[in-house]
This record gives structure tokens, sequence and C-alpha cells, in this order.
């Protein structure tokens, strides 16, 4: 099923996520409702809060919608080690069209439940790396418009609301 992609500045996208308790039949099909979200929208990666849900879930899939042959379904994921640092251009389903150079750790190593409740240490850089660390900031309430320059911040704050003020009038 397609969820609906809460976009800034929804307050859900604000909040801290709170650990899966138990993957059940309800987890795992939320992680397949991202995941054709993600697909659909397109993108490569989503987060729980994403689609108004408050809880530590994310799907991953770098080879993107058309191929879908890396689909990671992440449960609790915790990043345990960072090293190195790259800067890249982001963008994010809940910041439409709005894109910027952001710094990320260049290598990381992550520990999760895979959707079997099976525990996973997953070492990545590059675009995986880069996934991972801007989805798990979604669990923590962050977008990778809160780490750009305050100024690049404020630019693009003000083009979404010119937009939302154009769609309601």
């Amino acid at each position: 099923m397609i969820l609906e992609i809460k976009t800034f500045p929804d307050e859900v996208l604000r909040k801290k996520s709170t650990p899966v308790k138990e993957i059940d039949d309800k987890i795992k099909k939320l992680l397949d409702d991202m995941a054709e979200t993600m697909y659909e929208a397109p993108g490569i990666g989503l987060a729980a809060p994403q689609v108004g849900v408050n809880k530590r879930v994310i799907v991953i899939d770098i080879t993107g919608p058309e191929e879908r042959s890396g689909l990671l379904k992440i449960v609790n994921p915790e990043i345990i080690h960072m090293e190195g640092e790259c800067e890249g251009e982001e963008g994010c389903l809940s910041v439409p069209q709005e894109y910027a150079d952001v710094k990320r750790a260049e290598k990381i190593t992550v520990k999760f439940l895979d959707a079997d409740g099976r525990e996973q240490i997953l070492e990545a850089d590059g675009l995986l790396a880069r996934a991972f660390q801007h989805e798990i900031d979604h669990l923590d309430g962050v977008l990778f418009i809160d780490k750009i320059s305050p100024l690049k911040r404020e630019f693009i704050k003000k083009r979404i609301k010119k937009k939302l003020k154009m769609q309601n009038s």
C-alpha cells in the first residue's frame, strides 16, 4: 500500500522515534508499505516518521526504483562507527524539490535488526553510508536542511513557505 509522505514543516518529522520492541506482522507490513512508497515516490530511502509513524524503522535501496535489487529493511538502526568526511548533494522526499550539499561521514558501521529480527552489522561507504545517515537522522527528528548553513536553510524554508502559500490560495 502506498502511504502518504509527510512534508516539511509537518511536526511528525521533528519527533524522535521510539525503538521497536517486537518485529510483528504490523512492523513487517509497515516495512513492505514503506518500500512500495519509496519506490513509487521515487526515492532511495524512507524513514517511518516520513509516513507519520513514530518508530525506528527505515528502508533503503540505493539501486533505485527501476532496479529494486538492493532493498534493506532496517529496524532500530544504530551507527556504531564513523570515519572520514565527505560532502555531497542530498534531497529528501519530505522536502520535495530542494537540494543542498551536506557533510557526512565517509564510512560507517551500522548495527540493526533485519525484518526477521536477526541482528546485522553492515559496513557502508559512498551513497549507502550517506543514505543510512540521512534516514537515521529522520528517526531523531533531524532533516538534511538542519545540516546546512543557516543562510541556505532560511532560503529553502522561505521557498517552501511560498510554495505552500501558493498551493493553499
